[in-house]
């Protein structure tokens, strides 16, 4: 498996399926976008083994588990059944001696690491919150170590190099109190919160409390009762929960990032309905990062197109990307793909979007 740095980046890279030749093809994956979208079963059944191949570096489960006889989790879109001595796909779950274990992300134990951002700060949704006004203030970043996704391009894949059992830990007590009087708000992401939802919340009411802004960077795919929860934390407080909408088609999403998107649209779709309860700052933002040959303008158009049917007025964040974990041969996002992006998410109806990343831009 060739990780991000290890050699020179390749000119061109070959479809499995057609033979087309370009440098907008990520070689581990080995397929093309036309292919994706026209040969379906074919191009899932490759991208499967790149992600087995790339789960397998750091020993997680290659697939979620579903044993015949297992314990059904159901935290996630993955829903895993676990058998005895499986982990569940995130890594964070097994079985042992018949009996569903919870190794991390319970209010007693997170696997995380934390640090204090000034503001304003890179946030996806800095251009529409209140937090780009708190300078002086801080925000809490809290980077979860696990994932119930396995992007490809992942932006901050180092997190897989933590263990459940050995990596240090900390409670949501603890993480509550390490904010003080000039932390302004809390985001979690990582990695994804979605894993450690129970941690996350009990962490959130207890900076809520404190008077704490609480938010969220999220691929969406918790069960729709913890986002919520989450949701109304985010409202009570002033925050807002960032979706990471990463594709509109659902072969084309499981190809880049192993699972369905179908609850993130659902739960989306829920928040969506809500957002008239407080419209500003905005409680829910959408992003999409804009990866080279496989996100492109038509994909955006259709995720464009799928939130102003919500609400035009929610926030739609575009993403310069950098080429990271087995996509490390790809480009970064071009400023034409970008503002062709831009201009076909206003042409759907959206009133709010932006470009973001723009030092990434070629």
């Amino acid at each position: 498996m060739w990780l991000a740095g290890d050699d020179e980046p390749l000119p061109e890279q070959m479809c499995r399926l057609c033979g087309t030749r370009s440098r907008f093809i990520a070689a581990q994956l080995g397929l093309c976008l036309a292919c994706i979208r026209s040969r379906p079963a074919e191009a899932l059944a490759l991208a499967d083994e790149a992600h087995a191949a790339a789960r397998r570096i750091f020993e997680l489960p290659e697939r979620p588990p579903r044993s015949p006889a297992g314990r059904l989790c159901g935290l996630c879109v993955n829903r895993c059944v676990i058998g005895e001595g499986e982990y569940g796909y995130c890594g964070l779950r097994r079985v042992h001696q018949g009996r569903l274990q919870h190794l991390a992300g319970t209010p007693e134990r997170g696997l995380l690491h934390w640090y204090r951002d000034a503001l304003p700060t890179n946030c996806v949704a800095d251009p529409f919150c209140a937090g780009h006004n708190q300078r002086g203030k801080h925000n809490l970043a809290v980077f979860y170590a696990a994932c119930t996704a396995d992007c490809l391009y992942c932006q901050n894949w180092h997190f897989r190099e933590s263990d459940a059992l050995r990596s240090p830990a900390l409670s949501a007590a603890a993480l509550a109190e390490v904010a003080n009087a000039r932390t302004y708000c809390v985001c979690y992401f990582g990695g994804d919160p979605a894993g450690q939802m129970a941690h996350a919340l009990a962490a959130s009411r207890l900076l809520a409390a404190r008077g704490v802004v609480v938010c969220w960077e999220t691929n969406g795919t918790a069960h729709p009762r913890l986002m919520e929860r989450a949701l109304d934390l985010s409202l009570s407080t002033g925050g807002c929960v960032k979706y990471d909408l990463k594709a509109w088609d659902e072969t084309l999403h499981r190809v880049l990032t192993g699972v369905s998107n179908a609850q993130t649209l659902e739960n989306f779709a829920r928040a969506a309905a809500r957002f008239e309860e407080r419209p500003s700052p905005p409680p829910l933002v959408a992003s999409t990062l804009l990866v080279p040959g496989y996100v492109d303008a038509d994909e955006v158009d259709r995720i464009a197109r799928f939130i102003a049917g919500l609400n035009p007025d929610i926030p739609y964040v575009l993403l310069g990307f950098a080429p990271q974990f087995i996509f490390p041969d790809l480009p970064t996002t071009s400023l034409r793909h970008a503002e062709e992006a831009e201009a076909r998410a206003r042409a759907a109806g959206l009133r709010h979007v932006w470009i973001g990343n723009r030092h990434l831009l070629r």
